[in-house]
């Protein structure tokens, strides 16, 4: 119950006020954590520190609740902004409609979801990252999330968050060992999330290319989600210089933007509604 609440406030209310969302929370930490950082160790004790600091309360806050007749109420809040859905579908929406405005208004629009450089890039290579985005951010925004929730309670989405979150603010190649704990920590709670992200966005008969071409890409887990969308849609997906998934089929058109997240949409609220199922019935 505490899951399908958190699906409902999230499909139809969104993100909570900035100085009530924990993960800005955890943003604020890691901003004051990095000025601190002078290499690996000190990185590796910041980030355990920040770990302690917000999954500890939640998994006490979990013990508390779930005994109490009505505690899945306040779980599902406490949940909600452990994951977005939403938001994301949003921001790739607003990527297409920015581009109507012009190509500059696309890469600016761009530049809110992803890390790249944008102020060089094509139309179709907005489009390109702007689906990469969509799908990269199934599972650390959804799939992850909930599946550590499934599997942990409160406080392991609250431990995925923080560490999703600690990557993308220290985990560049270019800060190398500050940020090097953060980005392994990352990629290691992500190897099971991504992988069944990719299984649930590829089309089963294609499942032997879609290890193929996940291998491409520099992360051993952004690939498969990326690549699943790639063939689901039947379009190229590449970053200048670094790799083209799927690379004999067309880039995408305006239409495969916005099939994209109706696809991504659909699957991912459809994953937490049967995985809610799952667990009221092994209940």
């Amino acid at each position: 119950m505490s899951l399908l609440l958190a699906l409902l406030l999230d499909a139809l209310l969104g993100e909570p006020p900035s100085r009530l969302h924990p993960v800005v929370w955890m943003g604020r930490y890691l901003a004051w954590a990095w000025k601190r950082v002078r290499g690996f160790g000190s990185g590796a004790f910041y980030w355990a520190l920040g770990a302690l600091l917000f999954a500890l309360p939640a998994f006490l806050l979990d013990l508390l609740l779930r005994p109490w007749a009505w505690g899945w109420v306040l779980l599902g809040l406490f949940l909600k902004p452990l994951f977005s859905l939403r938001m994301l579908l949003g921001e790739v929406l607003g990527v297409e409609r920015a581009l109507t405005e012009g190509l500059e208004a696309g890469r600016r629009r761009l530049a809110r979801i992803v890390s790249r450089r944008t102020e060089d890039l094509s139309e179709e290579e907005v489009r390109e990252a702007a689906l990469e985005s969509l799908a990269e951010n199934l599972s650390d925004s959804l799939v992850a999330p909930l599946l550590y929730y499934a599997l942990f309670g409160l406080g392991g989405a609250a431990l995925y968050r923080y560490a999703n979150t600690a990557d993308a603010m220290w985990g560049y190649p270019e800060h190398g060992a500050r940020g090097a704990f953060a980005a392994r920590a990352d990629d290691l709670l992500n190897l099971i999330p991504a992988r069944l992200a990719g299984l649930l966005l590829c089309p089963p008969r294609l499942w032997g290319r879609l290890w193929q071409e996940a291998r491409k890409t520099p992360s051993p887990n952004a690939g498969f989600p990326m690549a699943a969308l790639a063939l689901r849609l039947g379009v190229r997906l590449r970053k200048r210089g670094a790799y083209a998934l799927n690379p004999l089929a067309p880039s995408p058109l305006p239409g495969h933007l916005r099939k994209g997240v109706w696809l991504v949409g659909g699957l991912g609220y459809g994953a937490g509604l049967f995985l809610a199922l799952c667990l009221g019935g092994g209940r």
